[in-house]
């Protein structure tokens, strides 16, 4: 049974980092994609950040220079690095895997996990 289990979540104040990860099991996903999704309150879930099994990655637009996800195979682990937050960047965050990715964003994939909440306070 593969399971993707996020931690790190929290609340934090604006302008400080936090990072998440991803703890993947049940099979390897070294050779798929990962991904982060995000949901706010009232609002759809989106797209954040996706890395290739090449380690290509693309951000979505909000969060390009402040954000970064990166892996580890070996660990069959995917992190999202946050910086300079805002409290818009509030939400539940969503690990993904084995995603198909589309001109530099992704909305299908195949596994999730439940998510984690991040609050920022400004």
């Amino acid at each position: 049974q593969v399971q993707l289990v996020e931690s790190g979540g929290g609340l934090v104040q604006a302008g400080v980092s936090l990072g998440l990860s991803c703890a993947a099991s049940g099979r390897t996903f070294s050779s798929s994609t990962m991904a982060w999704f995000r949901q706010a309150p009232g609002k759809e879930r989106e797209f954040v950040a996706v890395i290739t099994w090449s380690g290509t990655t693309y951000y979505t637009d909000s969060v390009k220079g402040r954000f970064a996800i990166s892996r580890d195979n070996a660990k069959n682990t995917a992190y999202l690095r946050m910086n300079s937050l805002k409290p818009e960047d509030t939400a539940v965050y969503y690990c993904a895997a084995a995603c198909a990715v589309i001109r530099g964003t992704s909305n299908r994939c195949e596994y999730w996990g439940q998510g984690t909440q991040v609050t920022v306070s400004s």
